[in-house]
């Protein structure tokens, strides 16, 4: 008996496409199983007393967790060391560095289309590193900024939140190394954590979704160069929104084959679309929910990055001599850094890929980039919580204070500290078992929180 939660026509096409016996594992799955619960740490800050789990077998960084904490109020979350995201999704990483060999080139620069909430993103940032740049796009405003939010927290400073329609990268056609496509789609692999996707599914919302994916591929295939690394994801099962895109698009445009390790014990189920090596995470085999993923390489004679467009007005200004000196203190000295204002605040960028950050925000609507740092108020700097969580913060600039759980969790509230005591007056950096979480001022008995207000949390 076939659970009626499920659509009729759902499991029709589990059973046509996967066989009678598949497809009732993976209903049981969808329907009785538990869900996994998985993070992946950030390698850029120092891991210290993390969430502690069976290593994710695809993601060195990845973990599963015994039980699900209330990651909301854990400081190590709010301070960026970790990301919680579906281990299934950590995939994507290991397509990218079994695309590139492993060898992650200088200068390397990555296109994430459909990227919030930011967990591949994120994922990207830390693949890419110190070597290239991480462009980050989101067409829904409202989930841009989700998406800056946690590319902030995140702290790398690689990475440029835009929220553009895909058709609008043609302006930087060529220009990218590596473009990865999360399409939109009908959510049939989170049908088991998800009532809504259930209850929204249809045979014409996965030909919609088929439809609207290829639109999106068409563009953000020709903002890849020719020898550039072309992945795609969904998280669904059907072949018309997995297989059949891969095979429309060889069709449509000159792909070429990438061989991808793979080994039979990760439980991946391994299909082939034209020249395209695909990949099926389905519950009952794998530990995590349900994910489609496929890569190729774009064909045509590899010529390096084209160049953009004539830049329109430019967001950025200069920062003089002066200003630079007094930001520069609350910076890493081991950071190589270049300093530009947007309105009021100043940011910073990895000075060796500053170019290519400059480019991408004078061609699209960029509303995050690299690090912010801070604003200026005649000689006095204010710094910014952005720059408290980045991999660029000096922790010699100001007094540190180490909190205890209760008080961290008071500083994420915007509340008083129970520690005033233990602080210096003026500004002082809070940490939590050694990991920055922000800024605090002490003014006398008092505290003034440097937290934004929307980024405090209310759950007790």
């Amino acid at each position: 008996m076939v659970d009626s939660a499920l659509h009729s026509d759902f499991v029709a096409q589990l059973s046509a496409e996967l066989g009678d016996h598949q497809a009732a594992l993976l209903v049981d799955a969808l329907m009785n199983s538990p869900q996994p619960t998985s993070v992946r740490l950030n390698p850029h800050k120092a891991i210290g007393t993390m969430p502690e789990g069976k290593q994710v077998a695809w993601c060195e960084w990845g973990r599963y967790l015994p039980e699900r904490p209330r990651f909301t109020v854990d400081p190590h979350f709010q301070a960026g060391r970790y990301y919680v995201q579906e281990a299934a999704s950590m995939f994507v990483g290991h397509l990218l560095t079994e695309a590139l060999e492993g060898d992650i080139p200088q200068g390397i620069r990555v296109l994430d289309m459909c990227a919030a909430p930011g967990g591949k993103t994120t994922l990207y940032s830390s693949i890419v590193g110190s070597k290239g740049v991480v462009v980050a796009n989101e067409v829904i405003r409202t989930r841009a900024s989700i998406l800056a939010d946690n590319v902030m927290r995140w702290g790398v400073g690689n990475t440029v939140v835009t929220s553009n329609d895909p058709s609008h990268f043609g302006s930087l056609e060529g220009w990218f190394d590596v473009v990865a496509v999360d399409a939109p789609c009908s959510g049939e692999g989170m049908f088991r954590k998800s009532e809504e996707a259930r209850e929204e599914w249809s045979p014409d919302n996965v030909r919609l979704c088929a439809a609207r994916q290829r639109r999106i591929m068409a563009d953000a295939w020709r903002a890849l160069r020719p020898g550039g690394v072309f992945i795609y994801s969904t998280c669904t099962f059907n072949r018309t929104e997995n297989e059949d895109n891969m095979a429309w698009l060889a069709e449509e445009f000159e792909c070429e084959h990438i061989d991808i390790e793979c080994p039979e014990e990760w439980g991946i189920v391994r299909t082939v679309a034209d020249v395209a090596e695909c990949f099926h995470f389905y519950p009952h085999r794998t530990t995590g929910e349900g994910l489609f993923a496929a890569v190729v390489r774009k064909g045509g004679e590899s010529r390096g990055n084209s160049r953009p467009p004539k830049a329109r007005k430019s967001p950025f200004g200069v920062v003089d001599k002066q200003s630079a000196a007094a930001v520069g203190k609350y910076i890493d000295k081991q950071a190589q850094v270049y300093l530009a204002t947007i309105g009021e605040n100043i940011y910073a960028y990895p000075q060796a890929h500053w170019d290519d950050i400059r480019v991408v925000c004078e061609q699209m609507s960029a509303i995050y980039s690299g690090v912010r740092v801070g604003q200026l108020f005649g000689k006095k700097f204010k710094p910014d919580h952005a720059l408290s969580l980045s991999t660029i913060v000096s922790t010699s600039a100001t007094p540190m204070v180490e909190l205890s759980l209760e008080d961290a969790i008071r500083y994420l509230r915007r509340e008083e500290l129970g520690c005033v005591g233990e602080l210096t007056d003026g500004l002082n950096l809070l940490l939590f078992e050694g990991a920055p979480i922000g800024y605090t001022k002490r003014i006398g008995p008092r505290t003034n929180s440097l937290m934004p207000k929307e980024l405090r949390i209310f759950q007790q």
